[in-house]
């Protein structure tokens, strides 16, 4: 379906048109487009060529031409809004209406309302959540369900912040001078025209989290779009405030120059710990000494993502900024058994992060609050944080943050099911419209299924024997793979697998995992078949 726009000409809408739509809203989206676009493609360009550096023999590590910001100790992020000072327990989640509803209410300090990862960008979804995200912030949403069940705000409510797409995708639903738009700057500028003068108006701000930077020059233009966007509405320069995700292995090399970029702008970074796994993966996937075990294995408490953890306390709060803790992706059951083991191991990987100075952390699930808070009451007491912590007991070099062989544990053929399992469940939820997907007891998103396709994909490129002998090859994957697709549609059952969306999810995976060419995210191949 293609909508005729009246103006401007040169933007073509090729969906029905929201009333969010409106012109003078793609008059800014326009405008936007113009200023920023072909610097954004250009990034996009250098990210390719810095994986070539890097497969050619390039070494990662801390830039030599940026080492004055890192080594001037007087700059520091400009002050945090009273609202963003206590951040101890934020929940995140897709911006469908009871979602949206249910997490401002759950008695966390932030919801991060997320239109990345965990939210399957079909049209209605985008449009309706920016709906939702407006009703919301002027206290006029509600929701029943279909049981009856009625669901409004309470009189107090969680901070709003919200995950626009990252630099990487479009949205295909908007060309200008036929051209997508970048999904970035539709989901930034559509909420921010709409949102910040009200938003403002109660004493509050346009947040957001800025997800999946690579270097400090996409920071860069991040904080140029937000000075253009301040400016273009009359709204006082440092009014935006952000949260950047540290979840690439090349931005944990630039998280100063990342802070210093958007120093007048930035309230903390976060350790993004999913994608942070998938972008070690993806940038090292050849080489042998960068092989990672069962995803399982992959803890907090390894070596490389250890140093991880502890560098981004350490920058963060040497610059005044809040450090953010990553995602506690585990969802109650109806079995207490289940629940008591997975609230004991929650328990034990906050009290590591507020031991090691972080600000506050991510739940994916209200269950976990109590939990969680009760973990950083402990440590915070009545203070908002404890960003006097300066972690100068640690210093991280670049053995440290690429140390993937001192991983311990192993490829196992169960690993090897389960990663195939949770993205084939996931990569089919995701074509059905739902982004965020609770299997066996965890909040799965496109993170996590970024990292089952891509271990897959090295561990066969590299040919490893599993913990029981058998070499991975790409028939013993074929044969785990039919095996593991029976057994997903058995859990699907037969209704949703007559929609054939498990069938193009199993296409997609079985190319993701045997194509010689890695591809660089899982949701661009996907993103033609919404």
């Amino acid at each position: 379906m293609e909508t005729v726009l009246t103006t401007p000409e040169s933007i073509a809408l090729k969906a029905e048109r929201h009333p969010l739509i409106t012109n003078e809203a793609l008059d800014f989206l326009l405008k936007l487009h113009h200023e920023f676009n072909t610097h954004r493609l250009s990034l996009l360009k250098k990210r390719d060529q810095r994986y070539a550096d890097l497969e050619a023999g390039d070494s990662l590590d801390f830039l030599a031409q940026t080492s004055a910001i890192r080594n001037d100790d007087s700059w520091q992020v400009a002050p945090i809004p009273n609202d963003l000072q206590d951040r101890r327990v934020e929940i995140t989640g897709p911006v469908d209406r009871k979602m949206i509803i249910n997490a401002l209410n759950s008695g966390a300090k932030v919801f991060m309302a997320d239109f990345e990862d965990a939210t399957s960008p079909t049209w209605e979804n985008v449009t309706e959540g920016q709906q939702n995200l407006y009703d919301a912030i002027r206290r006029k949403i509600d929701f029943t369900a279909p049981n009856g069940k009625a669901y409004a705000l309470k009189d107090e409510i969680a901070t709003l912040k919200v995950r626009p797409r990252g630099w990487h995708l479009p949205e295909k639903h908007l060309t200008i001078e036929g051209e997508p738009i970048s999904a970035s700057l539709f989901d930034f500028g559509l909420y921010f025209f709409h949102n910040a003068h009200e938003l403002i108006a109660r004493d509050s701000g346009p947040y957001f989290y800025l997800p999946k930077l690579e270097n400090h020059e996409e920071a860069r233009l991040w904080n140029n779009v937000f000075q253009f966007a301040q400016k273009e509405l009359g709204i006082a320069e440092g009014t935006i405030k952000v949260t950047v995700l540290v979840e690439t292995i090349t931005a944990a090399f630039e998280m100063e120059e990342i802070i210093y970029e958007l120093r007048e702008h930035l309230a903390g970074l976060n350790a993004g710990r999913w994608d942070y796994i998938f972008s070690a993966i993806k940038k090292f996937r050849t080489k042998k000494d960068s092989l990672l075990p069962d995803r399982g294995a992959v803890t907090m408490t390894v070596p490389f993502m250890k140093a991880y953890a502890n560098q981004l306390v350490k920058v963060c709060h040497k610059r005044g900024a809040h450090a953010i803790g990553g995602m506690s992706a585990f969802i109650p059951s109806k079995d207490q058994s289940t629940n008591e083991q997975a609230f004991a191991k929650v328990k034990i990987d906050k009290t590591v992060e507020a031991t090691a100075g972080y600000d506050g952390t991510w739940v994916a699930h209200p269950g976990l609050i109590p939990t969680v808070l009760e973990v950083f009451n402990t440590q915070l007491g009545d203070a908002p944080h404890q960003k006097h912590l300066m972690r100068d007991d640690f210093s991280a070099n670049a053995d440290d943050l690429l140390s993937f062989d001192k991983t311990p544990g192993n490829v196992t053929e169960d690993g090897v099911r389960l990663n195939i399992n949770v993205a084939l469940l996931y990569i089919e939820s995701w074509l059905q419209g739902t982004g965020a997907a609770a299997l066996y007891n965890l909040m799965e998103d496109a993170a996590t299924a970024e990292i089952s396709r891509a271990q897959l994909w090295q561990w066969l490129y590299q040919g490893i024997k599993l913990e029981n002998g058998k070499t991975f090859t790409p028939a013993l994957f074929k044969t785990l793979f039919e095996e593991e697709l029976e057994k997903v549609k058995g859990l699907l059952g037969r209704e949703r697998v007559d929609t054939a969306k498990i069938d193009l999810a199993s296409i997609l995976l079985e190319d993701l995992v045997l194509n010689k060419e890695f591809a660089s995210f899982l949701t661009l191949r996907a993103y033609q078949y919404l």
